[in-house]
């Protein structure tokens, strides 16, 4: 039942999404070209590996102040008037400071993080990373707890669909990004059981 696009006549915008759900709380609402989708709240893998993901990006940024700043869920990411999504994590780096609103992100974030959930996957490895390319990310993980590997799809050329890397715990990979100079994060520690 969630994972499917609500049918519509004419596409929504993100202030009649916002209208229609003004204190809903147990599920997320996101718009994709217009198009409403519904999900559930995360499983508790799903929110583990977003817990760890984000306490080691955020280690990271107190030993470099003046970086950036790490947002996850929930926070609206306003990418057009018919695209809001809600990423798992968004980083937001010092020359992009004036995308943050008191209420939202309005703009493409440097870095976004999807965790996959059953629920999700298709969305997030297909149309969401659509979205991201057409919208600037400039950088986009897919972790995947369930095969203990994160994709890195990295802006090239102008383009963000080109997989830059692919890593796993098995292969004792270390995530490492450009956004971040020096961060190091070994995958057998975020996979960890």
């Amino acid at each position: 039942m969630y994972d499917h696009p609500m049918p519509a006549v004419q596409k929504l915008t993100v202030n009649e999404l916002w209208a229609l759900f003004p204190d809903e709380t147990h599920v997320r609402h996101e718009l994709i070209d217009g198009v409403h989708f519904v999900t559930p709240t995360p499983i508790t893998r799903h929110q583990v590996l977003v817990s760890r993901l984000s306490f080691e990006i955020e280690l990271y940024l107190r030993a470099h102040p003046g970086l950036g700043q790490l947002f996850g869920v929930p926070l609206d990411v306003v990418l057009s008037a018919h695209d809001v999504v809600e990423p798992d994590l968004i980083l937001i780096t010092a020359d992009q400071l004036e995308i943050l609103t008191p209420k939202n992100v309005q703009g493409a974030p440097a870095l976004v993080v999807e965790v996959l959930s059953p629920s999700t996957r298709r969305r997030d490895i297909g149309i969401k990373r659509q979205l991201f390319d057409r919208a600037g990310v400039r950088e986009y993980w897919i972790v995947d707890g369930k095969l203990n590997r994160i994709e890195i799809h990295r802006r090239d050329t102008g383009r963000l669909l080109r997989l830059a890397d692919q890593i796993a715990a098995d292969d004792g990979g270390v995530l490492t990004t450009p956004i971040l100079p020096g961060f190091a994060f070994p995958l057998d520690r975020l996979f960890a059981r």
